[in-house]
């Protein structure tokens, strides 16, 4: 039962390690939303105002 225990902890602590990382130091080009051509030439209203 304790080697169960040791092995959730460390799973846990990968799982949060592996957060923290894509958080703060590498963010994949998976996680990042493309800054291309999702609303090209398209306005939110009748006037065009930037906010979205």
């Amino acid at each position: 039962m304790e080697l169960l225990q040791h092995i959730l902890v460390f799973i846990t602590f990968t799982i949060a390690l592996g957060y923290l990382i894509t958080k703060f130091i590498w963010k994949p080009a998976f996680l990042t939303p493309s800054k291309g051509n999702n609303n090209k030439g398209k306005s939110c209203g009748v006037s065009d105002c930037g906010c979205h």
